[in-house]
């Protein structure tokens, strides 16, 4: 796009990343700040910037010296007057916000657009108090901003088309991805990723897995390069624990959104995460300690060993020709076996015993969602048998496949996280908050997830993951798992979780 006059008020880290971003990308940036030495400060951390730029080859010395001359430092607000967009980067608090922007439409001009880099507050309350309601947005960028490569653009009731296209065009133009977003608690990003928090806490909660069991399969059987609490840790328990309170209570308690009882007594503590030195792990400069999990050994193989596998089982086949390759004699008749091995879709070990009348002392459940080649979960009842639950670690284990055991839950680890961040996703469809290239888009860049939610539930197939949802909520009776019914509508009918909306004519 054209040339225009960016102004960025507040010079802290996220002012600094924005100043930078669109200095490189060729307009005009005035910086103000009201507290004094704070612009130099931001200039000089810029320059620095712009200078491991050059360093690293991305520009010249004499590109480096045109982006800095784009910069201008401002000793007052009113010289902003000429600005063609202001970005507002200050603290994150309504009044304080409410009291700039009335301040700023005394300065700039009425088609001036005003823009919100908030992470949590309504855009409409900000633009409430505001002449021009039209003429303001939210304009979220993450940090580091020149890094991360998305922009929300948060349209608030009040927001007018116009506003919203020139904000499009000048993140476009800046080499970053515009998604826009509803002004809704959370917007896209931030709403998007409440799910895989939420359920690590909750499977914490109920002991099914350790911290460091639940980030390795997150990691390992997933595909995420974080596990949710060493993202925690990461983001600051402090700052994650209010953002997960905050969407949960604007969403008037909607049960999707439970925060865990576990966070507040954390945070209490002091332990925020790697910028406390401990966290959910504990940290030396700022390297993640594991806490010392001896790795458990996989047992040997019994001799003579007598498997029955649930004949609905996703993998039967594969399980069969494994058991075959070690000699294990695979029956017809799960009262003839030593191993019963069942693979439900969101149920729990014991539900799968009591509704096939199976024995649950020889039971074990083995987690249908990843397939060999990838860390695998077995799920024991409460009174599986040592026997029976090393039996199948040493079964499933002899595919070179590791393997982590965990206890009762519908839904394993993974279906449950997986299933929940694709439920949100649909909802957020549902909704209208966002379209679906967008909520693919703002998670893969925003959030790092190996990939889109609506496309992950397309890998993971549209039936079994409302199998997933269903039964989970059948056996916890939780609301929190009911199916989005835009999900449900689409499973329904075949189609694709990517299918545009056809809408009314």
């Amino acid at each position: 796009m054209n040339e225009l006059h960016v102004g960025v008020v507040g010079a802290g880290t996220m002012g600094q990343g924005i100043v930078h971003l669109f200095a490189q990308t060729g307009h005009t940036v005035s910086v103000f700040d009201a507290l004094e030495g704070a612009v130099s400060k931001a200039l000089a951390s810029v320059a620095g910037m712009i200078g491991k730029g050059v360093e690293k080859g991305r520009h010249t010395h004499a590109e480096a010296e045109t982006m800095m001359a784009r910069i201008k430092a401002c000793t007052a607000l009113d010289q902003l007057a000429s600005c063609d967009v202001v970005i507002e980067a200050i603290v994150e608090d309504i009044g304080a916000k409410q009291v700039l922007f009335a301040s700023l439409e005394a300065v700039v001009s009425e088609h001036a657009i005003l823009a919100s880099n908030t992470s949590s507050l309504v855009v409409a309350e900000i633009a409430a108090k505001c002449r021009y309601p039209g003429r303001v947005a939210g304009l979220h960028f993450f940090n580091p901003v020149p890094l991360m490569k998305v922009v929300e653009i948060i349209a608030a009731v009040r927001t007018t088309q116009g506003t919203v296209d020139t904000l499009v065009a000048l993140v476009e133009g800046s080499g970053h991805r515009p998604v826009i977003t509803a002004d809704q608690p959370g917007f896209l990003v931030n709403h998007a990723g409440r799910g895989y928090l939420t359920e690590a806490l909750r499977i914490l909660e109920e002991r099914v897995a350790s911290v460091a069991e639940v980030d390795t399969l997150m990691r390992e059987a997933a595909g995420f390069r974080m596990g949710p609490f060493e993202l925690l840790d990461l983001t600051g328990l402090d700052v994650s624990g209010k953002v997960m309170e905050s969407i949960y209570e604007q969403f008037q308690q909607e049960p999707r959104f439970r925060p865990s009882s576990l966070v507040r007594p954390r945070i209490a503590a002091g332990l925020f995460g790697r910028k406390s030195g401990a966290g959910w792990y504990r940290y030396d400069a700022q390297s993640k300690a594991i806490p010392d999990q001896t790795a458990r050994p996989v047992p040997a193989l019994p001799p003579a060993l007598r498997l029955w596998i649930e004949p609905a089982a996703a993998e039967r086949e594969s399980l069969v020709t494994l058991a075959e390759s070690r000699s294990v004699r695979v029956v017809l008749n799960a009262h003839e076996a030593d191993l019963i091995l069942v693979q439900p879709w969101g149920q729990d070990a014991t539900t799968v015993c009591v509704e096939y009348a199976l024995d649950a002392t020889r039971t074990v459940a083995l987690d249908p969602l990843s397939g060999f080649g990838k860390r695998r979960t077995l799920m024991i009842t409460p009174v599986t048998s040592a026997a029976a639950r090393d039996a199948a670690h040493a079964l499933i284990a002899s595919h070179e496949t590791p393997v982590t055991i965990i206890n009762d839950s519908p839904g394993f680890v993974v279906q449950c996280v997986l299933a929940t961040i694709v439920n949100i996703a649909a909802n957020i469809a549902q909704r209208g908050i966002a379209s679906v290239p967008d909520i693919e888009d703002a998670v893969k860049l925003g959030l790092g997830y190996p990939h889109g939610p609506l496309s992950w539930g397309d890998r993971i197939g549209g039936r079994p993951l409302l199998m997933i949802l269903r039964n989970m909520q059948a056996v916890t009776g939780d609301p929190r798992y009911r199916p989005s019914p835009w999900l449900t509508r689409r499973v329904g009918l075949g189609l694709s979780l990517l299918t545009p909306e056809a809408g009314r004519a």
